[in-house]
């Protein structure tokens, strides 16, 4: 049976892909390509990952109206993935040769010895992406996974098939084997049996907790026991305190909770207000949301626009309601954004105050256009809300002073920690999660760490 995408902002088809079903001949030949690619020196490996850049960029101009019909994020808003993707591609193409070379020991201790651990390919990767970012989500493991000398399986989204197809045209244009690299489209069936074949030597899965659960059990029940990395989901949490940037602060959280309606897996959807600046911050803060222009997000002033299907819609609205009910109160009048109805893919933002975390706006996942603001009086009682939460993505801190940061960080339960900055990853740095945000390590030197095993050499030269 064939797979549809239907676009966001209008619910038309945009695009068909007919289902990968015979998974033996896909591994077969994933498993073939992947022993001679090994054996290709990781010199000529790099200087393929460097011509796949130069090709990805030249897909840029088409790759942008694509991703509007496919996802719905404004199209004024899709060149910042193409910059990420090439910056995250340069940065681990940089450090490859140092991050795979071999570890020598030092042997003074071990005369007549030579000791050195060696990394080696993994086998066949099978990399799972999403719809919200797809070519940030792939890149992160595909590219490191290619270079360490892997071969790859990509599912795309089922919302977003054209990104894994664009991405392995650039890396065939590039000169990588095609079958070093297949594109599959997959039911949810599907992407269960090809986890457990035999043949798959590592999972890559980036999506919600409840696909993360699916994929780890199947994994967990392969003969071949497979490595799994998981990137899931974020209830990502902000802590305001009272010597904050303020006009700044405000700006970069308003951007960092609705940029792409957000839906980001590390979005902001808890702020926390030191009591001193909550009324003026909720003031400002509600000014700048109003200024948002929700709309049809192929035209270039919309800088807001729909969720990704109906059914996310719904459950955004819903759990605004429900909080409604509850008690919350709601700062951002709908009928500002006419085009919010009942029905549609089109959400208002939303700011609502008077919330707790007894309310799931605070606690479960939006991944849209809403964001709850609480009262705090001390840092204690911010770092006490902030950690309350099954979530530890992401968390972020805004303050004057460097030392106030750093005496708070030890305390907050998520991968990444910032202070004034959110919604942003940095290819130097390691992507990670705690609790149900997930397991594994993308990007840095640590991410070629994931895609690799290690094999410990241990020489004895003969004595006389």
């Amino acid at each position: 049976m064939p797979q549809t995408t239907i676009t966001p902002h209008d619910q038309s088809r945009y695009v068909t892909r007919e289902l990968t079903t015979d998974y033996d001949s896909v591994l077969n030949k994933a498993s073939t390509a992947q022993r001679s690619w090994a054996k290709v020196p990781i010199e000529k490996r790099i200087e393929i990952a460097n011509r796949f850049v130069e090709e990805f960029e030249k897909l840029s101009e088409q790759i942008i109206p694509e991703l509007t019909l496919q996802m719905g994020r404004p199209v004024s808003q899709n060149a910042g993935e193409i910059r990420g993707t090439l910056d995250r591609s340069k940065f681990m193409i940089s450090i490859a040769s140092s991050s795979l070379s071999d570890v020598e020991l030092k042997d003074s201790d071990k005369p007549g010895f030579r000791r050195f651990i060696r990394r080696e390919p993994l086998g066949v990767v099978f990399v799972i992406s999403p719809w919200n970012y797809p070519y940030l989500t792939m890149i992160n493991s595909v590219l490191p996974a290619l270079i360490a000398g892997n071969a790859v399986i990509l599912k795309p989204s089922p919302q977003t098939p054209l990104t894994a197809e664009r991405l392995a045209s650039a890396f065939y244009t590039a000169g990588l084997p095609p079958e070093t690299l297949q594109v599959v489209h997959l039911t949810p069936q599907g992407v269960e049996a090809v986890t457990k074949h035999p043949k798959v030597d590592f999972v890559s899965f980036t999506g919600s907790v409840q696909n993360g659960r699916v994929v780890s059990r199947a994994a967990a029940a392969s003969d071949n026991f497979p490595g799994v990395a998981l990137e899931l989901g974020g209830k990502d949490p902000a802590y305001v305190m009272g010597n904050a940037d303020f006009d700044y602060t405000v700006a970069e959280l308003v951007d960092g909770a609705f940029f792409n309606s957000g839906q980001s897996c590390c979005a902001v959807e808890r702020i926390y207000v030191h009591e001193s600046l909550f009324d003026k911050f909720v003031r400002a803060y509600v000014e700048l949301v109003k200024k948002y222009g929700l709309g049809n997000p192929t035209e270039k002033d919309t800088n807001l626009g729909p969720v990704v299907s109906l059914a996310s819609a719904e459950k955004i609205r819903k759990q605004v309601s429900d909080a409604i009910g509850a008690g919350a109160k709601a700062l951002i009048p709908e009928q500002l954004f006419p085009c919010a109805r009942e029905g549609t893919t089109y959400v208002a933002p939303q700011v609502l105050i008077d919330v707790t975390h007894s309310m799931d706006v605070m606690k479960e996942e939006t991944f849209g256009p809403v964001v709850g603001i609480m009262k705090v009086s001390s840092d204690e009682e911010a770092i006490k809300l902030m950690n309350d939460s099954p979530y530890g993505l992401t968390a972020s801190i805004w303050t004057s002073s460097q030392d106030d940061f750093l005496e708070l960080v030890d305390k907050v339960e998520a991968g990444t920690v910032y202070q004034n900055r959110c919604d942003y990853l940095d290819p130097a740095l390691s992507w990670t999660g705690v609790k149900w945000s997930g397991r594994g390590i993308s990007l840095s030197k640590f991410g070629y760490d994931q895609l690799t095993r290690v094999k410990s050499v241990h020489i004895k030269y003969k004595t006389s």
